[in-house]
């Protein structure tokens, strides 16, 4: 006989996680499904930071708020520990500084602060070489992805009586059913958080949906002990990333600047985010190669792109580099978040342009209610 459950979510990552919890605080019987025997894609293998500065203003930013506040909330409960809040974004180019001010001075970057060059260097001594100003924003937030993950679903499966298939393969959705390799499992409604496989299920939907894949070269470093950042740090290649500077002063020349000055990083998609770890070690990312089919080689000279803006931006190379690897994730030009209903009862959910971390939450909330109106 099958099981029978209100809710069956397809895939454990943050996103499924984030609907897991939405579901089982709306009095819902809940099972998550996944194929590994844990999260095992973007969700542990980016940088774990939760951003709320940069979001277009709007839908976006409501949603990284929220989900923020959700985050400390899960974080508390889940024993996950926050290792560190804030998020610096370094000017190296008078143009970048103009922009970085502007959306300081916008709805959207209230809260935040833009500093010129000489209360930059005092504010934040860890920045060297030439900095034309320092934008600072309070609300990030930064988790050890790869152990946060397994945190939250044993938190789920023991406070929210969450249930977990893993190592289960979802093959198929029918009304009211997953078809998995264990076997068919009913359920009344039918989430799908399959991150960028986009082929297993509802594949002629997703085809259609703007979206494709890209892979992100990552690494584990080590700089001198007792070394400690503010908080994450990016340079200014990050703001080309940010939706919300897109229209702002400045943007279209630093675009044009970097071009000149800095085309293969351009060409590789490569930007900075430092984040630190509790070890003391510095997650770095990271690159942005599009490809349907991200191969999995980590290339030396892309690496070293990387590390040359870590180096311009803190004045050194690391001592150690611990590890590298590989995260693939979804990206679309169209929108950050993907959410179409096959049917009434069935919800297909795809975070793009590593937005999973800094919209789940308040996404799943939406879906749910979706699902489950309120009368």
């Amino acid at each position: 006989m099958a099981e029978t459950f209100d809710l069956a979510i397809v895939g454990a990552g943050v996103i499924g996680l984030a609907h897991a919890l939405a579901a089982a605080r709306s009095g819902r019987r809940v099972v998550v499904i996944e194929r590994d025997v844990r999260a095992n894609g973007a969700s542990v293998r980016m940088s774990g930071l939760v951003t709320v500065a940069g979001h277009a203003a709007g839908q976006m930013q409501r949603r990284a708020t929220r989900s923020r506040e959700i985050w400390a909330d899960v974080c508390a409960q889940a024993g996950v520990r926050i290792e560190h809040e804030g998020l610096a974004i370094v000017a190296r180019r008078p143009e970048a500084a103009t922009a970085l001010a502007a959306f300081a001075a916008t709805e959207a970057g209230a809260g935040s602060s833009f500093y010129l060059p000489d209360d930059a260097h005092a504010l934040f001594p860890q920045f060297k070489g030439d900095v034309a100003g320092v934008f600072w924003s309070p609300d990030e937030i930064r988790v050890e992805a790869r152990s946060a993950m397994p945190k939250i679903a044993a938190w789920l499966e023991d406070a929210h009586d969450v249930a977990f298939r893993w190592e289960t393969v979802a093959t198929g959705v029918g009304e009211g059913e997953v078809f998995t390799s264990r076997g068919r499992i009913a359920a009344e409604a039918v989430v799908v958080c399959a991150g960028d496989d986009f082929r297993t299920l509802f594949a002629e939907r997703l085809s259609g949906a703007g979206l494709t894949r890209v892979k992100s070269q990552m690494l584990r470093v080590r700089l001198d002990d007792g070394y400690e950042l503010p908080g994450a740090v990016a340079s200014d290649l990050a703001i080309l990333r940010l939706p919300g500077f897109e229209a702002l002063d400045g943007v279209a020349a630093l675009h044009a600047r970097l071009e000149q000055e800095q085309p293969d990083y351009l060409a590789h998609g490569v930007m900075l985010l430092v984040s630190q770890s509790a070890d003391g070690s510095l997650v770095v990312s990271g690159s942005r190669q599009t490809d349907a089919t991200p191969d999995p080689f980590q290339s030396q000279a892309v690496d070293e792109l990387i590390l040359g803006e870590f180096e311009a931006v803190l004045g050194k190379r690391p001592k150690q580099i611990i590890s590298r690897w590989i995260g693939t994730y979804a990206v679309s030009g169209e929108r950050p978040v993907f959410v179409d209903a096959p049917s009434e009862r069935v919800r297909v959910v795809v975070a793009a342009n590593a937005a999973g971390a800094s919209s789940a939450f308040s996404v799943a909330e939406e879906t749910i209610a979706s699902l489950y109106p309120k009368s």
